[in-house]
């Protein structure tokens, strides 16, 4: 049997006890600072990539960087950590400048970690070198230490021994988590850490990865496209487009008060009904709403969230309409129902029982609480 065959056939063993992750609270604490970005801009030939950001993260913060692919948001880790100079303006660590017109401090010496959206595991390496890799300016002894203590809070000693190779994709995002934080970096950087695993394990590891993030106290950025994602870890959340921020706050604030249209498409999906505000109020097929800040003769967007959507039977709603498809998803029934004056079908997300058949008449009431308004 080769080395391996043998490799498989002991990770196998070992999947058989189902290891699970270590213990909570053990993980080792680091000083958490601040870390900050002054009027920075980046371009990659002719194209800008960040846009005279401004952001501060404060000791101990966790923060989401949100957006589609291309925003910036991976451009502006690679620059807290050194693999990128600023076009201009500053990138500051505990008020320090590391980046800018007058210092570059390396990465080596910023006090920072990094987890890739690959993992960017050697794969020459045993599981517990490539914890070991970042705390080589330790005693042999004493790394090897905090190498297995990091692997034991992941739920991974005994894996110490084997190549990256023998894991799933779960097990070597939790070595890349384990040898992020072994170091104790005071800030820790995550771009995408999650977007390789499969959604039931991703909650799991999300979960996990949070309270190893609340352990050790690091300042921490993460990179994400996904909103829910965002919305579980982060203290707040910094939505970017076109390498630019567009709104920073909770993830509270983001969902129910965003900027424009574009954030709240971003976070949810909408029904979309054009409106003129007229005596202060605004009138569409599916009702009549408050202007929500907008001035009388201005065109708006309406936006309804699905589940503002509540269908009753026909005759008892405040507009009706037509259900013209439905599609159980579990917890939740996705409804399209058709509305005279709309071209397209309104969509609902129905917790409750609706016993209509699919080509039957039905009432639309909208909840006024999922209604978003928008000047055109």
């Amino acid at each position: 049997m080769d080395t391996s065959t043998r490799a498989i056939s002991s990770v196998s063993e070992l999947r058989s006890t189902r290891p699970q992750w270590g213990r909570r609270g053990t993980t080792g604490a680091a000083i958490a600072v601040r870390l900050a970005y002054e009027n920075v801009s980046h371009a990659y030939d002719e194209v800008l990539a960040v846009d005279r950001v401004d952001l501060q993260i404060e000791p101990a913060e966790i923060v989401c960087l949100l957006g589609p692919s291309g925003c910036g948001k991976t451009t502006l880790l690679k620059l807290a950590a050194g693999l990128e100079i600023p076009a201009s303006g500053r990138v500051l660590i505990d008020g320090l400048e590391v980046s800018g017109p007058a210092r570059f401090v390396p990465p080596e010496k910023r006090g920072v970690g990094l987890m890739f959206q690959d993992f960017a595991l050697f794969p020459h390496l045993s599981i517990l070198a490539n914890v070991k890799f970042g705390l080589a300016g330790l005693p042999r002894d004493v790394a090897e230490a905090e190498a297995r203590k990091a692997l034991q809070r992941v739920g991974l000693e005994r894996y110490a021994d084997l190549y990256p190779h023998a894991l799933s994709g779960g097990e070597q995002q939790r070595v890349a988590l384990a040898r992020a934080v072994a170091p104790r970096p005071s800030v820790l950087l995550m771009d995408e850490p999650f977007s390789g695993l499969d959604s039931r394990l991703r909650d799991d590891v999300r979960e996990e990865t949070l309270a190893v993030l609340r352990e050790t106290r690091a300042t921490c950025i993460i990179v994400t496209h996904d909103p829910e994602e965002a919305m579980r870890m982060a203290d707040r959340i910094v939505l970017m487009r076109s390498g630019r921020v567009v709104q920073a706050g909770s993830a509270a604030d983001l969902y129910h008060s965003p900027t424009d249209l574009a954030a709240a498409r971003f976070f949810s999906e909408l029904n979309e009904v054009p409106g003129i505000v007229a005596g202060g109020v605004v009138s569409t097929p599916l009702g009549t709403f408050g202007r929500q800040g907008v001035v009388d003769g201005e065109a708006v967007t309406v936006c309804v969230r699905p589940h503002g959507v509540q269908v009753a039977p026909a005759g008892s709603g405040q507009v009706p309409g037509r259900l013209i498809s439905r599609r159980f998803l579990g917890e939740v029934e996705l409804l399209e129902i058709a509305v005279d004056g709309l071209d397209m079908p309104i969509k609902a997300r129905a917790r409750q029982t609706v016993t209509a058949a699919v080509g039957s008449e039905v009432g639309i009431l909208i909840d006024e609480a999922a209604v978003l308004m928008f000047p055109v």
